[in-house]
């Protein structure tokens, strides 16, 4: 009985061990299939992940082109060096790496070495060599003998190739190639392009893996803006600035804006003084720099960041400023489109007005009795105090709002500055002072879009500096259109103040900005600057400006000129900005392929091309100029021309003098420059015929102008009938 009860427990246990064998072998194999089938390739792809060593490939940045495909700022590649420690299997081989390295690249031989023993595949050395220093590189691996443990990886660098010019508008990027500041901070996602990625095997163990593994994401390249600015219009205006900045001692820079009226597209954003983008950590003002080096040296870094960000900062778009008598524009186009007055409604300016208990001054002494036109002509303020007092403060406030002086224009560069000022709610002085255009301050870039709207039948057009944006294909693939926000005035009135704006251009304060043959429309404002509680007043600083626009008969393109704090013999705009905007239209509108169209007086008085007659028969030439009504000088008794002065091309005065030079020796003869300056246009020309020498005018040459500056200095050696550009203000147009 015992043996049948072991035997049936023996039975029972048997069994029991083999359920439980069964059952240990099921889940096993369940394990097995899961990991194999069902969760095998994510625990693969985990595994692979963790012995995966990723490098990141940088994008190439995009370029960006001026609108006549001239390159203002590129990426060009640069190099990183890195080693692979597993991969150098010597320390004969680390030591030469180090010492070869280490000259090449600068750096400390045991620095390296260090990184030559690291236990990883991959490790930087140095960031952005240039291509020269990897080719150096790549000879002396190539001397050595070492075919694997240094890696070269293209990288991208940003260069700037006309350094300093359009700086403030460009901006710069950083070390990682972002964009910090200008159309690159404002468009940096569409310049950054997709990094890619290269990815490769490892273990921690420092051995090759058992299995090949690298793949490779290329990289996305950044996408390409095409500015509307134009390099030609942008050198003009640079130059004009800093000429200007010059003459008339200017102490805290200059802007010049010039913009197409009809489709908003800036042509041209100069700002003085300027940085170099290629090396933006550097004052550009060798004085501030010496003023802060004086400095106790726990405020050095303090002044350094400030004027930093002086250097840096977009002085037409971010800061703000009175706009003085430029703004009479505005008003007055208020006024005719509300029908408060005509062209010739009459008010009587003794030279001031009380409102609200304060008197407000004019200008001048008193302008008597003058009608509209008269008014703006004359830049009266008491006229503009009137024209405030019968709007009112709320119809005033409205075409204010309208003409988008309470919000940002929307330009496509960071940082546009919020313009101050008075609602609706104004008291009677400041309806009096804003209606000519002191106690408010806006933008440049603000009131330039104003101008516009005034000039191109009353619409206020958006601005712009990118016309499209295109792939690294070159693929269009977004362009900007013409947008404009609103109607501020009807057409009719936008004609009407166009026709006293050119009026003021040829016989008001504008006078100095006029250029014979291209119809200029233009107003001149000089305001006072309210400076910070901790500067002096008991000297007062201005702002001189200059805004016109041509041609008169079909408003294409209107320009800004400004010079903060002028301090030479004059600081108002008519005879600091206007004899700029006149230099630089005569440059501008020719080449924009404006024609003029001259009037009778000024035909009498316009300069003449010389034809060019070197390499003629002495005779033939001289008969050819004969007949073009030039008087011809010949110098030397050649048979044939060897030179001419002025040369073939230049522009002089109807019957102005060529000379012709037909041996050598004949060439050296040389004239002294007078001087020219502060005379009337008669008294200019005969003092420079007598010299032997002959100018060309630019400015204010009807009335009573008087020579303000000129080409090539007095005192200088040229070759006789030299021409010199002779510019002419007149005394009275000045605000």
């Amino acid at each position: 009985m015992a043996s049948g009860t072991t035997i049936r427990m023996w039975r029972r246990t048997l069994v029991l061990l083999i359920l439980l064998i069964g059952v240990g072998f099921g889940w096993i194999l369940f394990n097995l299939v899961r990991l194999q089938l069902v969760e095998g390739e994510e625990l693969r792809s985990m595994a692979l992940d963790q012995s995966l060593q990723t490098t990141s490939l940088s994008a190439q940045r995009g370029t960006i082109y001026d609108c006549n495909g001239n390159v203002l700022a590129e990426s060009a590649s640069v190099w990183t060096v890195a080693l692979e420690p597993a991969y150098i299997e010597d320390d004969e081989t680390r030591r030469t790496l180090a010492k070869g390295l280490s000259e090449i690249l600068d750096m400390d031989e045991e620095e390296i070495y260090a990184l030559t023993k690291k236990d990883t595949y991959f490790t930087y050395v140095k960031r952005k060599v240039e291509t020269s220093v990897r080719d150096e590189i790549n000879e002396f691996l190539e001397e050595e003998e070492i075919k694997r443990g240094v890696q070269l990886i293209e990288d991208y660098k940003r260069y700037y190739p006309y350094g300093d010019f359009l700086s403030q508008t460009l901006g710069f990027t950083g070390t990682d190639s972002q964009g910090l500041s200008g159309l690159e901070t404002q468009y940096d996602d569409e310049l950054s392009g997709t990094a890619g990625r290269l990815v490769t095997a490892k273990n921690a163990a420092g051995t090759d893996m058992p299995f090949e593994y690298e793949q490779k994401i290329e990289a996305q390249d950044g996408n390409n803006l095409v500015l509307t600015i134009d390099s030609n219009v942008q050198s003009i205006l640079e130059e004009a600035l800093k000429q200007g900045i010059i003459d008339n001692d200017v102490q805290e820079g200059a802007v010049a804006v010039l913009m197409n009226v009809k489709t908003g597209a800036i042509l041209g954003l100069a700002v003085e003084g300027s940085f170099d983008p290629n090396d933006p950590f550097t004052l550009m003002d060798e004085e501030v720099q010496k003023e802060i080096d004086a400095l106790p040296e726990d405020e050095q870094d303090e002044a350094y960041n400030e004027a930093l960000q002086k250097q840096w900062r977009n002085k037409a778009v971010s800061d703000t400023y009175y706009p003085g008598s430029v703004f009479k524009m505005c008003t007055g186009s208020m006024a005719l489109e509300e029908g408060i007055v005509t062209e010739e409604t009459r008010f009587t300016c003794t030279g001031s007005s009380t409102v609200a208990g304060e008197t407000l001054h004019c200008w001048t002494s008193g302008h008597g009795e003058e009608t509209f036109v008269q008014g703006l002509c004359n830049s009266c303020n008491p006229y503009f105090m009137w024209l405030g007092e019968q709007l009112g403060a709320l119809t005033f406030f409205k075409y204010f709002d309208a003409f988008g002086f309470t919000e940002k224009t929307g330009i496509d560069l960071p940082g546009e500055g919020t313009t101050l000022y008075h609602g609706e709610d104004m008291g009677p002085v400041e309806l009096a002072t804003e209606s000519f255009g002191q106690n408010f301050s806006i933008t440049p870039i603000h009131m330039i879009t104003a101008c516009a709207a005034v000039a191109n039948g009353g619409y206020l057009v958006q601005p712009h500096l990118v016309d499209h944006i295109e792939d690294s294909d070159g693929n269009i693939i977004a362009t900007t259109d013409t947008s404009y926000r609103r109607q501020v005035i009807s057409e009719e009135t936008s004609r009407r103040m166009v026709d006293i704006l050119h009026t003021n251009a040829t016989s008001g304060t504008a006078k100095n900005g006029y250029i014979a043959g291209y119809r200029i429309c233009g107003k001149t404002g000089t305001s006072q600057k309210i400076l910070e509680d901790n500067i002096d007043t008991s000297k007062k600083h201005y702002i001189a400006s200059y805004c016109g626009f041509a041609p008169a008969d079909d408003p294409e393109y209107a320009l800004l000129i400004f010079f903060d704090e002028p301090e030479g013999e004059s600081y108002y705009g008519g005879t600091v900005a206007g004899p700029v905007f006149a230099n630089c239209m005569s440059q501008i509108l020719p080449y924009l392929g404006v024609e003029p169209v001259y009037t009778e007086e000024e035909l009498s008085r316009l300069d003449t091309t010389v034809e060019n007659v070197v390499g003629e028969g002495t005779d033939t030439a001289k008969t050819k100029l004969d007949q073009e009504g030039f008087t011809v000088i010949i110098k030397g008794d050649g048979d044939k021309v060897l030179a001419q002065s002025p040369a073939g091309g230049e522009k002089i005065p109807k019957q102005g003098t060529v000379v012709l030079y037909t041996t050598e020796e004949s060439q050296e003869e040389t004239v002294t420059v007078p001087d020219l300056t502060g005379l009337s246009f008669s008294q200019a020309n005969e003092r420079a015929t007598n010299a032997g020498v002959q100018i060309c005018m630019t400015g204010a040459i009807t009335g009573n102008g008087v020579s303000q500056s000129q080409s090539i200095k007095a005192g200088e050696k040229v070759k006789q009938g030299t021409v010199i550009t002779v510019n002419f203000v007149e005394a009275d147009a000045v605000m």
